[in-house]
Order: C-alpha cells, then sequence, then structure tokens
C-alpha cells in the first residue's frame, strides 16, 4: 500500500497524474467562485439562547454550512490536535500503515482518495486516517500509537467535539420544535473522525481534493488550518470559498439530518481544492447513528399534515446506496 500514498509520491511529478485529473466540468474555475460572500458566523458565547438557537436554524436552512466562534474549545487543545494530525501524515509510509492496520474489521484505516477506491475512477488528491471515536471508548485499542501523545490528544478532542456536537444540534432540534434531545442516543452513538491531509498539487486548475458531495452523517464538525483556503460551498449557482477563521469550527448538515427535518435543513453540496505551495491538513468530526439505527423524517414534524418527503431507512441501507450512488443518492432516498 506504501506506493499507493499520495503524500509518498506527490513531490516526483511536474505534472498530474492522469487518474487525478478532473473532468472539464468538475474542474476548479469551471463554475464562478462567488466574490465577497461567506458563510454565516454563530457566535456560541452568546448569552440570549434563544437569539443562538435562531442564528445557527437560519445558517442550516439557508446554507446547511456555517463556523462557530467562542464554542468553548481551548485553543491549545486545537493547535495540538491539528499538530498530531501533521505529524502523523509526514511520518514515514511504513510507520503510517502499521499504526493504521491493526484492526481485523478496518474500523481504522489510511487510505488515498477515497474509502472504497477504484482505479478505473478519478482519484482525489489526498491522504485519509480515519477511526471510529465512540463515546464508550471502544476501538481505541486500535488508533495509532504514534506520533507520541496520539491517544491521549485525541480521546480528550473527540470527548470535547461529542459535547460541542451535542450542544449544536440541541440548539438545531429545539429551532426545529423537536425534543432538544431527539438527536441524543442512538442517533449519535456512533461518531467517526476523518483526519484528510492534502499535499500540494503541482497543476490545481486540474484537480480536487474532494468532489462535490454532502457528508452521509447528521452533522460535521471541521478543523481546518487558518491561514489555507479551500474548502468551497455550493450555493445558488455559485462556490462559496470558507474563508478559515483562526480557531473557529466549520459546521455542515449532513445528508441525514436533512432526512431527519424533512427538507427543512440543508445537507448542502461542497467541495476541496488544492493549490501547489503549501500541504493542508484538516480534522474532521462526523457525528453518527448507530448502523441499525432507523433515519427517517421525525414524526412532530409530519404528524400535523406535513407529508413525509423520505423514506424510513437504517444507516447501514443508507451508506449501501451512499457508496453505489454517490452524488445521485437524493432520488433513491425519496418517497
Amino acid at each position: 500500500m506504501d506506493h499507493m500514498l499520495l503524500s509518498n509520491w506527490f513531490h516526483l511529478h511536474s505534472s498530474v497524474p492522469s487518474s487525478y485529473v478532473q473532468p472539464p466540468e468538475s474542474r476548479p474555475g469551471m463554475v464562478v467562485v462567488a466574490s465577497g460572500k461567506t458563510i454565516p458566523v454563530v457566535d456560541l458565547g452568546e448569552q440570549d439562547r434563544a437569539e443562538t438557537m435562531r442564528h445557527i436554524l437560519r445558517a442550516s436552512e439557508e446554507y446547511g454550512f456555517f463556523q462557530v466562534i467562542n464554542h468553548g474549545i481551548s485553543k491549545m487543545l486545537m493547535e495540538d490536535t491539528l499538530n498530531i494530525f501533521k505529524e502523523f501524515h509526514t511520518m514515514p509510509a511504513e510507520e503510517k500503515i502499521s499504526e493504521s492496520s491493526n484492526d481485523p474489521n478496518g474500523s481504522c484505516r489510511l487510505y488515498t482518495s477515497r474509502e472504497i477506491n477504484n482505479k478505473d475512477c478519478i482519484q482525489f488528491w489526498r491522504d485519509t486516517l480515519r477511526h471510529c471515536c465512540p463515546p464508550s471508548g471502544e476501538f481505541m485499542e486500535f488508533w495509532p500509537q504514534k506520533p507520541a501523545r496520539y491517544r491521549e490528544v485525541v480521546e480528550k478532542y473527540t470527548q470535547e467535539l461529542r459535547t460541542l456536537g451535542l450542544k449544536i444540534l440541541e440548539l438545531l432540534c429545539e429551532g426545529l420544535g423537536l425534543d432538544p434531545e431527539y438527536c441524543s442516543g442512538g442517533l449519535s452513538e456512533s461518531p467517526l473522525l476523518l483526519a484528510h491531509h492534502y499535499p500540494p498539487c503541482p497543476e490545481p486548475s486540474l484537480t480536487l481534493g474532494a468532489p462535490k458531495h454532502r457528508d452521509p452523517n447528521l452533522v460535521t464538525i471541521l478543523l481546518q488550518e487558518k491561514d489555507i483556503n479551500a474548502l468551497q460551498v455550493f450555493k445558488d449557482g455559485e462556490w462559496i470559498a470558507v474563508e478559515p477563521i483562526p480557531y473557529a469550527f466549520v459546521v455542515n448538515i449532513g445528508l441525514l439530518l436533512q432526512i431527519i427535518s424533512n427538507g427543512r435543513l440543508i445537507g448542502a453540496e461542497h467541495r476541496v481544492v488544492t493549490n501547489s505551495g503549501t500541504s493542508r491538513t484538516t480534522v474532521a468530526y462526523f457525528i453518527r447513528p448507530t448502523n441499525e439505527k432507523i433515519i427517517e423524517p421525525a414524526m412532530p414534524l409530519t404528524s400535523l399534515g406535513a407529508r413525509p418527503i423520505y423514506k424510513s431507512i437504517t444507516l447501514e441501507e443508507f451508506l449501501r446506496i451512499f457508496m453505489s450512488k454517490g452524488p445521485d443518492i437524493e432520488p433513491e432516498l425519496l418517497f
């Protein structure tokens, strides 16, 4: 596998291999990037809970994306976490592979381009480490032990991200008229951590770090580097750059929460572009249900005559369809 890791060979090429070249209609620059537009910023430190709830709900309905500041996670923990994953992705290939290959069921693994890879498909300019991080602590024995303090830092980080994620979900559920704890329990008990590494690309106009997609979860909380602009959100036929705010988190609504809200919240489409000058590392915390949990429009949202838009589906079945249909999944989910 070591020869497949992008970080192992990207510097040996002065041009992008043909398998990484996007079709013309998907390349950066083929759709206008909006000038001066930004996604909303929500201050979680505001004293007025009702006002905070309205801001989050409006951002989730109109954009499906927002950034949060004054969220309660320390700057030191955010820096430590980002540095741990930067260090991991710069380790020798054999070490990275060894450290991420201990789980016989594959819950912790390292891969290039995409989770289910097909050499005949167009590739994406990234390496990814993924592993489960449930609140029970299960699977931690399979996490990497290198770099030093990996498990200590990442355990602390994922615990605090869980608290933040549940706070955001409570505000969203309350704003929708649901019990604030509607998304607690089985709907959020199987979180996943994805640490993406995007090396410099010799021809960024031809590649993507991640394609136009929506996330297969309830909510994503993203830690990104504060001086590299790469994440873009698609809205009204334009791409909006998500300008990094130092020590803020980017939050986006996933398809599962779009289903639960019966289409009221937007599982927004987004992508990642590359650059030729510097590598970029991000840490994404996916809030997800357990595999057997049924995902369906919340009954209080459909009990007063509103027709359910989406079918009931387990996470396991949803992911099976998602992996085969990709961005074309939504018609499969509709009644």
